[in-house]
């Protein structure tokens, strides 16, 4: 119950401390249908622990229950819930309710926790909520950088944050024979650490023989596929994604400054690292630059095969870097498998065999989103430590630029 109330805690400070650079207008802002303003990412995980967790109780009384349909995101089977896109339209409750709002859900959640009130089943729901949280978290952080960036005075989410520049790194290609191998996570609960459903059950593959590069690419690497008409190239591009280049005029990177050598961060505009990963590409925009380096994107199974027993270590959240950095690492590595950026992977977001949708309400959770989505791997400079393991399994449809989103190569092997 301690080591549970220790975690919960932790997670709940950490969301109030990345609010609190926000102002209350701040809080407020939708900049696009699918971000949410920070007061609504506060309120919403919020209502999550006072509806799964303390609502398992049939006659518990919640806070303020007019709130159910404000914060309930997708909950079908809990009830209706207001338009996703408006989001930013509800000034009321104010910033400052919410924040009561929490600390009254807080209060109630961790007498009952320490009183030893909570089933089982209960206290699984709660853990799931904390890491439910630390999506959130990420989510709070790229929707505000969006929010900045659409402002024309280019404000800073915090101004003190370190400019690092490194050095240029070689790439390395890693090869792997084919093989059979296991990949995903047991299910939970059971006898391994936390995991999703959608990450289990474990069951075997086979992977062709291939290489996967030591680090993901770069800032100037990205730079010379734009320089080279990359975005004016038809035959390098997804039939989706050339239609979204020309529908959206894409010519770089999401913040990429069209002076050439800026990029707009949590710290403002900035001078773009070439040494860097290159961040907040889309699914199509990381595969066509795969096409034209004449490689292609991981599955995820080879993903996870070469992250299998790595640290989970790197340029997390907890680092406060809150941007991607250079790869620090000579050899072959790998290198950055986890931080820094999310990495696209040529998988399709669907079922593993034998995939079972955890039960109730929470079904919701995950399976229903198993269409039309694409599956990133490792972990973002905005991902909590704590919350990233080597079965992670991200998901964004294929147009998806705000969050730190990026690439690793890999090819065929004879």
């Amino acid at each position: 119950m301690q080591a549970l109330a220790t975690r919960y805690r932790e997670v709940r400070a950490c969301s109030l401390a990345l609010a609190a650079p926000l102002s209350a207008e701040d809080a407020m802002l939708q900049s696009m249908p699918d971000a949410s303003p920070a007061k609504w990412h506060l309120a919403h995980t919020t209502w999550f622990f006072e509806k799964f967790v303390l609502g398992a109780d049939a006659g518990y009384e919640p806070v303020e229950p007019r709130w159910d349909l404000l914060f309930n995101s997708y909950y079908n089977s809990v009830g209706p819930f207001h338009v996703r896109a408006q989001r930013g339209l509800l000034s009321r409750p104010t910033l400052a309710e919410v924040l009561d709002y929490r600390r009254v859900v807080d209060a109630r959640l961790l007498d009952k926790l320490l009183a030893g009130a909570f089933d089982d089943r209960t206290l699984r729901v709660l853990e799931l909520g904390t890491h439910h949280e630390q999506q959130h978290q990420e989510l709070l952080l790229t929707d505000i950088k969006h929010a900045f960036w659409r402002n024309p005075l280019g404000p800073a989410y915090r101004n003190d944050l370190a400019l690092v520049h490194g050095e240029p790194r070689v790439v390395h290609w890693n090869g792997h024979e084919a093989q059979p191998v296991e990949m995903g996570a047991a299910a939970w609960p059971g006898a391994g650490d936390f995991a999703y459903d959608n990450e289990s059950p474990r069951h075997r593959v086979l992977l062709p023989a291939h290489a996967l590069a030591s680090r993901p690419v770069s800032n100037a690497e990205f730079l010379e596929f734009v320089a080279e008409g990359g975005y004016e190239d038809p035959a390098l591009w997804l039939s989706d994604g050339w239609d979204r280049v020309q529908a959206e005029g894409w010519q770089r990177p999401l913040y990429w400054h069209e002076d050439g050598a800026r990029e707009f961060t949590l710290a403002g505009w900035r001078e773009r690292d070439p040494h860097a990963p290159v961040c907040h590409l889309s699914l199509y925009e990381a595969d066509a630059f795969a096409r034209w380096a004449g490689a292609r994107l991981p599955t995820e199974a080879e993903w996870e095969h070469a992250a299998g027993g790595q640290q989970t270590s790197g340029n997390l959240l907890d680092a406060d870097a809150l941007h991607p950095q250079a790869c620090s690492g000579d050899g072959p590595g790998p290198h950055q498998l986890f931080g820094d950026v999310w990495e696209w992977t040529a998988s399709a977001y669907t079922a593993y065999p034998g995939f079972r949708p955890l039960p109730g309400s929470l079904g919701e959770y995950n399976g229903k989103f198993m269409s039309g989505q694409v599956i990133l791997r490792g972990g973002s400079c905005a991902t909590p430590a704590s919350h990233i393991r080597a079965s992670y399994r991200n998901f964004f449809p294929p147009h998806a630029r705000w969050q730190f989103s990026g690439l690793r190569l890999a090819k065929d092997l004879p």
